[in-house]
């Protein structure tokens, strides 16, 4: 599969490529913004809870996130796969691709497991207080069970998506997040007649409301493709199949630990610079993250799109479809650096208690930090456009020395020299973020629209 020809489909204009785009992207941007929406309400209502409770589920949070993002890697790896499949009529290998992704997600849950179960020890090798990290322990020992049903999940939804079935994917992601709100009003306040958990409850209200998606998800997918036979013989190993799933998604899996773990390292040296600094650096990178879901949106589009094109060797329609997915990006960061440079306060003050003592200190932190991330925008969707773009085709091995080269190499290095070693703070930490990201943004579109795209046209 080295060269692409130049045929299969009539030429499509800009305007269809941002239609096509934007109906198969804006339910997945709902269903990122509704999973993401989870998170938020724990945060909200743990902030309202307690300050204690929100810094430990801060911590455990990126504890989970950071591994269910590096299980997710085999989930991202069925995308491209299906989509591709499905291009070339091959529906045996699109139901192989996809079982033997749930395969690799099972087999990554239980390796995760024991890393929930005894992350205090871990979190204080990492210089955080121990009481703290106790706290995000005992949520890890119940939340953690969550990563099972969240991973097949993952896996399910990125099936249904490459087969261009993105509203399901949105009305399950709703479900799950407004049952997560209301096991969580009941649990960690004791509403309802329910007892009051506090962390604890809301570590249960996450695991229910992922096992209510998959059961959503799965029911779903027996009823809308019977012919698919997903679930049938299960049980059995796949091994030609489940190593090309490995060899694809593993690269995704490393990619995405590099990047989270560079948010993770940024928030320890957030505590490092104390409790403020931490709190209102949790409340910035909720506001960022919450827009970088619409990027992810447009990049899961864009690996469809691309791994629909690659599946029928039309390589033209696939450059007109990766212009539009990074026009659309620039969009949407335009937007928000309006936004966050314009209504900072506003924004920050929906996290914090009106009798918050350190209201005013997180505040003008908080501003600053939002100013760093109106810029973040602009360089966190422009990598992962490029790199949606290229796991399309199949490209995911030198995205990840990228990463890692980009990230590591010189986004953490830059955070702690501006943030520690010039004085500034936390505006230092976050501006070696962007430097990072940056340097990840212009080394993937170079690697995607150069190299990649000469192969592909052979």
């Amino acid at each position: 599969m080295t060269s692409l020809s130049h045929h299969s489909t009539p030429r499509m204009s800009y305007a269809l490529h941002t239609r096509a785009l934007s109906v198969l992207g804006l339910p997945l941007i709902g269903g990122h913004l509704a999973q993401f929406a989870i998170g938020l309400t724990d945060t909200v209502m743990l902030g309202w809870y307690g300050a204690t409770a929100l810094a430990a589920v801060t911590l455990a949070g990126s504890v989970f996130f950071t591994l269910f993002i590096m299980g997710g890697g085999f989930a991202w790896a069925v995308m491209p796969m299906v989509a591709s499949f499905h291009a070339e009529g091959d529906e045996i290998s699109l139901r192989r691709a996809t079982r033997m992704g749930m395969w690799l997600s099972m087999i990554f849950a239980a390796c995760a497991l024991p890393v929930f179960w005894w992350s205090s020890p871990i979190l204080q090798a990492l210089g955080q207080d121990p009481e703290l990290a106790m706290a995000a322990q005992g949520y890890l020992r119940i939340a953690g069970w969550g990563i099972v049903p969240a991973l097949l999940v993952m896996v399910i939804k990125s099936y249904l998506a490459a087969l261009e079935r993105t509203q399901i994917v949105l009305w399950i992601s709703l479900l799950s997040a407004i049952a997560n709100g209301l096991a969580n009003y009941a649990l960690i306040f004791g509403n309802w007649g329910a007892p009051e958990l506090g962390l604890q409850g809301a570590a249960i209200a996450s695991v229910i409301t992922q096992i209510i998606g998959l059961v959503g998800v799965v029911w779903y997918a027996v009823r809308a493709l019977p012919d698919h036979h997903l679930f049938q013989r299960l049980w059995r190993l796949d091994p030609e199949m489940f190593s090309r799933v490995f060899n694809l998604g593993w690269p995704i899996s490393l990619t995405s630990l590099a990047e989270t773990g560079l948010f993770v390292a940024s928030a320890l040296m957030m505590g490092w610079l104390g409790t403020i600094p931490l709190a209102a650096h949790g409340i910035a990178i909720t506001l960022a993250s919450g827009t970088f879901m619409v990027h992810l949106g447009i990049s899961n589009a864009a690996t469809i799109r691309a791994g629909n094109a690659y599946g029928r060797r039309d390589v033209d329609h696939m450059a007109r479809g990766g212009r539009t997915a990074i026009v659309l990006s620039l969009g949407m960061s335009a937007l928000t650096v309006l936004v966050f440079l314009a209504i900072p306060e506003f924004l920050i003050d929906g996290f914090l208690d009106a009798g918050e003592p350190a209201r005013d200190q997180i505040l003008a932190i908080g501003v600053g930090l939002l100013a760093m991330a109106a810029l973040f925008q602009l360089v966190d969707g422009a990598q992962v456009i490029a790199l949606g773009l290229l796991r399309g085709v199949q490209d995911t091995r030198v995205p990840m020395f990228i990463a890692a080269f980009s990230y590591w190499g010189i986004g953490m290095p830059s955070s702690y020299v501006l943030g520690f070693v010039a004085g500034m703070g936390a505006i230092g930490v976050w501006l070696g973020l962007v430097i990072g990201l940056a340097v990840a943004a212009v080394l993937l579109m170079v690697r995607f629209w150069g190299p990649t795209m000469h192969r592909l046209r052979g």
